[in-house]
């Protein structure tokens, strides 16, 4: 990240601050409109700190309202441009209609299970190895993989924020 793309984040106005960086966390503006009391930034992994810690400092209802705000991986519906790049990176635009229906009958027993859908960090993945973590994941136990979701939703975070505040 530049030094002065977190001069520009630190200068920035709460509406400003927000605009650039509320999709961070998808769907939850909220993660940044809390961090950005917190300026001034000394760097994108200060920033991300600061916004895991938002995320962490909140409650549990407030953190399946984050899980639950992400798509369902291999989903053919409406998603975010992060979203859609991400998923597009990891070839889920591009399923086989048997690797859309393997997609589908996990995400469904995933939501079963947990209540939220599959949270992947996937830039760069094969559908293969998405597909193995899914059928891994969805034998965690409840808190492990709550615990697993909001750390892949940090690393999902992360990566978009170096997407945005890259020079």
């Amino acid at each position: 990240m530049s030094e002065r793309a977190i001069e520009d984040v630190n200068r920035s106005d709460r509406e400003s601050f927000v605009d650039l960086l509320g999709s961070v966390y998808e769907h939850s503006p909220w993660v940044a409109e809390r961090a950005w009391s917190d300026r001034p930034f000394e760097s994108v992994d200060d920033l991300h700190g600061t916004m895991k810690r938002v995320v962490e400092d909140a409650d549990r209802e407030r953190k399946l309202e984050l899980l639950r705000a992400h798509p369902d991986l291999g989903e053919q519906t409406e998603m975010t441009d992060a979203s859609v790049e991400e998923q597009a990176s990891a070839g889920l635009d591009q399923l086989t209609p048997e690797q859309y229906e393997a997609f589908q009958r996990l995400n469904e027993r995933y939501r079963d299970t947990f209540g939220f859908p599959f949270i992947m960090a996937v830039r760069d993945e094969s559908p293969d190895a998405i597909r193995t973590a899914m059928e891994k994941r969805v034998a965690h136990s409840r808190p492990e993989e709550f615990r697993t979701a909001i750390g892949e939703v940090h690393t999902i975070a992360r990566l978009r924020l170096d997407e945005i505040l890259e020079p």
